[in-house]
């Protein structure tokens, strides 16, 4: 098979744990499995000023495109783990979707609908250069140690944390540690090792995966096709990905055989009657896949917590794996840092288990229609689902019924027990509620044009005020909290304000002079006021915190 990206060797020196007195080998956190989501949570600690060790079984990046899509909340996370820009760079930027039934496009969407947000809706980049960018990240962060071809490959959990076994080219090593963030992917040893459940469906399906390296002036847009001419019967997804590689997806049927399915000679046929003979293109990487949809029933066991695929899987049509997995990262790195500073005890980490489960259960309720769409396992389901495709020619309530993956979107956090409602008779426009992610809009700071998310950034609570309301932070707040004021364009500004040049800002946020939001670290909204609280901001911080 052709290749067009050059896999990194990654060194894999002698453990100083091996010339270590035997129990002496100790680390506050470990991070294990280098993937998106073990770099991304090593990261966002490592900025937090953590000392976290990261250790990964493999010396390489991930092989095959695998996580494809990152939608603009990952992107803007990415921003904030400091290597969001490559990622936009290299990658295909898309926003428009589109169905087919046969030949006959029944549907289509915009993801961004809206200007005056930095990033796109969605950017399509093989896995392996994700990863590569969050390597390259994380060495440059002096806190952060990564370690490779270092296996773990046992587990004992305490009180005080966990003590691993790790098995590295050198020989083993025990190490122990105050908190084990597991990474380490759907099958997840850790998991097994300990013997925790995962719960769910598997679906009667496959779907096979090829990368295809070709020429094509095809527009930059997800394509899927029910029932095509060139694959009868079945369904087929088409991406852009970049250096002219094509991810193309076709279902194949539960009764099809995986290895057989996977050989060139299979493969090459299916792709010959989608393109045409004229077509040259070249085999990537192939990959068969069963759908599932699954999740452990906790996410934290004492002080092991789970993250990513090893906590939940879904089926891959709709973009929620890999964004879902990044933003457990978002949400656990703040947290399991405001412990370890002592400014939160930690049962604030039950409220990572409470968000995140809560977001997967909602990924997984999404997956699960999409995947009932796709692949209808009953008559009944099939006659409906055909209906609803003949109906989308001609008719605009059957389109909003067509499921071809809805596509990964943030989860708005509003039943946390860490949000702080509005207070009664405070109205407030628009979608900014409390437990909502913000909102990007253009701003100007100093004469520079900027992003509000990129003014949002700085890992504290920050009090996002509008207008020159007198406000006065102390200095035994349970935590630090930053002070960001939003001005309209003309009026007097301080240095640091925030210019909002194009009254998206104040639209979105519903902005009235005097109205206060406080935002969390992971640029949800804690809470909101219209006017400056002291109190009502202390308690809303406490409950952030889980100190009530």
């Amino acid at each position: 098979m052709h290749s067009t990206y050059s896999y990194p060797k990654f060194d894999a020196p002698r453990a100083p744990e091996l010339d270590a007195a035997p129990g002496t080998a100790h680390r506050p956190v470990v991070v294990v499995g280098a993937g998106p989501v073990g770099l991304s949570v090593a990261i966002d600690l490592a900025q937090r000023g953590q000392p976290v060790l990261l250790l990964d079984d493999d010396d390489t990046v991930s092989v095959g495109s695998r996580g494809l899509c990152y939608a603009k909340r990952t992107l803007e996370i990415l921003d904030r783990l400091g290597c969001g820009q490559p990622v936009v760079d290299k990658g295909v930027t898309w926003n428009v979707g589109r169905t087919f039934l046969d030949t006959e496009e029944v549907f289509n969407f915009d993801l961004l609908p809206e200007a005056g947000h930095e990033r796109p809706g969605m950017v399509n980049l093989q896995q392996y250069y994700l990863e590569e960018y969050l390597v390259a990240r994380a060495r440059e962060l002096p806190g952060l140690e990564m370690r490779f071809r270092h296996k773990v490959t046992q587990v004992e959990p305490h009180g005080a944390g966990a003590t691993l076994q790790v098995e590295t080219p050198h020989g083993a090593f025990t190490l122990a540690c105050d908190w084990l963030v597991v990474c380490d992917g759907a099958r997840s040893p850790i998991r097994c090792l300990l013997g925790h459940d995962i719960e769910g469906r598997i679906f009667q399906d496959r779907f096979l995966i090829a990368d295809v390296v070709m020429k094509a002036d095809f527009p930059a847009e997800r394509w899927f096709w029910f029932d095509p001419p060139f694959h009868r019967g079945q369904s087929v997804l088409l991406h852009r990905e970049a250096d002219n590689v094509w991810r193309i997806d076709f279902q194949l049927g539960w009764d099809a055989d995986p290895d057989e399915e996977r050989k060139p000679e299979r493969v090459i046929p299916r792709i010959r009657a989608m393109l045409g003979d004229e077509r040259p293109f070249e085999l990537e990487w192939v990959s068969v896949y069963t759908f599932q949809c699954r999740r452990m029933t906790s996410f934290r066991h004492g002080r092991v917590l789970f993250a990513g695929d090893s906590a939940h899987q879904v089926s891959p049509f709709g973009a929620r794996g890999a964004n879902s997995g990044i933003q457990d990262a978002d949400n656990l790195g703040w947290k399991l840092a405001a412990v370890l500073r002592g400014h939160a005890p930690d049962t604030l980490l039950d409220s990572y288990h409470a968000e995140r489960a809560f977001a997967a259960d909602e990924n997984l309720l999404n997956s699960t229609r999409s995947t009932d769409f796709i692949t209808p396992k009953s008559a009944m389901s099939r006659r409906f689902r055909n209906a609803v495709l003949g109906l989308a020619r001609e008719h605009a309530f059957a389109r909003a019924l067509v499921n071809s993956g809805r596509l990964s979107v943030p989860a708005t956090l509003g039943s946390s027990d860490l949000v702080t409602p509005d207070r009664p008779g405070e109205d407030f426009e628009g979608w900014m509620l409390p437990g909502a992610p913000m909102d990007d809009a253009p701003v100007a700071v100093d004469g520079q044009p900027t992003w509000l998310l990129r003014q949002i950034a700085d890992g504290d609570f920050t009090l996002l005020v509008f207008g020159d309301a007198p406000v006065v932070l102390p200095d035994d707040l349970p935590v630090p909290v930053g002070l960001r004021r939003v001005q309209r364009p003309g009026s007097a500004a301080a240095a640091g304000d925030l210019i909002d040049t194009e009254g998206h800002l104040t639209r979105r946020y519903d902005g009235r002079p005097g109205t206060v939001y406080l935002l969390r670290p992971d640029q949800h909204v804690a809470a909101r006021w219209r006017a400056f609280d002291l109190e009502a901001l202390r308690a809303a911080l406490r409950r952030s915190l889980a100190l009530q």
